[in-house]
Formats: C-alpha cells, structure tokens, sequence
C-alpha cells in the first residue's frame, strides 16, 4: 500500500511538473536571465550584445532575433534608446524597455521570439522542393547555443553550415548574398527548420529545400517604416 501511495505522489509529482512548464511563458523564462549588474540605457552600442549575451537555454523560447528593422531604429535611424530603472535588469526588462519607449516590438512565435518593426514582415517564406529532407529538418536539433552580432553571410556560413544535414546557398565569397542584412541572433536547441527560419528573419530571405541544400535569396516584401513622417531630413 504504501509502495503504492509513493507511486501515485511520483506519479502526480511528474504531471505538476509537465503543468507548470506547460504554462510557462516566454516572458517567464526571460525573467531569470541577467542582463547585467549597473546597466541603466539601451543604446546603439551595447543593446544587441547585451540582450544576445543574456540569452540562455530554456524549455520555451530557443532564439532570440533581431530583424532588419529593429537592427535599422539602433544603427541606421538611431533613434532607439530605453531607459533600464531596475538595478539589476533581466532580459525580460530589456525586452519591455524597448518595445515601451523605442518602435521596436516583440512577437513570440514559438520557440522563436522576434525584435521588429511594422517593417518586417513576420512570416517566413519557405519552399519546399523535397518532403522528405524538409522532415528530417523539422526533427535534427542543433543543441549547440549560437550567437552572431553583425555577422554576414559568409561568416555566419562558415559556422553553421557545419551543424545542418543541408548545405547552405549560396557559397561564400559570391555576390548572391551582397544584399541580405547582416545576422543578428543567439539561438540554443532549436532544429535545424528552426535554424533556417530564424536565418531568415534575421537577413530578410526567404529559402527553398532540395534534396541536399538550403536556398537563400532576398526578400523583397517591405512593410511600412514606424514614424517615417518624424524621420529627420538632411
């Protein structure tokens, strides 16, 4: 009996659990990741290293991305810059901090968390050529955690082009990614679909899956620029 009795505490031990995760939020997990002791101002110099380095491995959000118009309010309008009250922020805070005081907005699709503006559109195009590669994408996890600040393609080719089962297109040193934003993202236990997505949304591309490659080429859909009408002229 009392056996038994232990099974059934074990029993709704695990379900409370499986509950409690199940409920958490992205807003949850970013509430236990430091940002960093004495920070008071997210800026154009230290925003994107900050909320990148912040970033760890959980159960709900796998990446953390900066799209081409959130990247565009710190470095090419710079006009993004949030006060942080909490002596001690985390990156839930800085998350708040920028979608409150900037045109910078935060929109969770799981398990990716996206950083944009009315810029950016959110979904991904993707084409598939071959189901069956497309699966096994859907299904290999790169448990690795992977962080690029202002990297281009080339550079961040050379990294990640080890850890699919697909190679990456276009090769380096070749004008046909001349134009994709630069990347911007720390990612941790996401699949290597994931992987291709948050690529995506990070250089404004969309892709195509083959057989044994992965396709990048521009995309060329662009919404409208937050507060174009109170952009300085020169």
């Amino acid at each position: 009996m009392k056996k038994m009795a232990r099974l059934a505490v074990c029993a709704w031990l695990t379900t409370a659990s499986a509950t409690v995760l199940a409920q958490e939020t992205w807003q949850d997990a970013l509430s236990r990741m430091p940002l960093g002791a004495g920070v008071a101002e997210l800026n154009r110099t230290n925003c994107v290293p900050l909320m990148l380095n912040a970033f760890q491995s959980n159960a709900v959000v796998k990446a953390l991305i900066f799209m081409p118009g959130a990247t565009d309010e710190l470095y090419f309008f710079r006009r993004a810059n949030a006060k942080l009250t909490n002596a001690h922020p985390t990156l839930l805070d800085a998350v708040v901090a920028l979608t409150n005081q900037t045109y910078i907005q935060a929109t969770f699709q799981p398990p990716l968390l996206l950083l944009h503006t009315t810029e950016d559109p959110l979904d991904v195009i993707a084409i598939i050529k071959n189901k069956s590669t497309a699966a096994k994408l859907r299904n290999e996890a790169i448990p690795d955690r992977i962080v690029f600040m202002d990297a281009g393609w080339d550079d961040m080719r050379a990294v990640v082009n080890k850890k699919m089962s697909v190679g990456l297109r276009p090769f380096s040193n070749t004008p046909d990614s001349w134009h994709f934003f630069r990347h911007n993202f720390a990612a941790c236990g996401v699949t290597e679909w994931e992987m291709l997505e948050t690529i995506a949304l990070t250089d404004k591309t969309k892709f195509t899956v083959h057989w044994l490659t992965a396709g990048f080429e521009l995309d060329r859909r662009s919404g409208a620029v937050p507060g174009a009408d109170k952009l300085s002229v020169p």
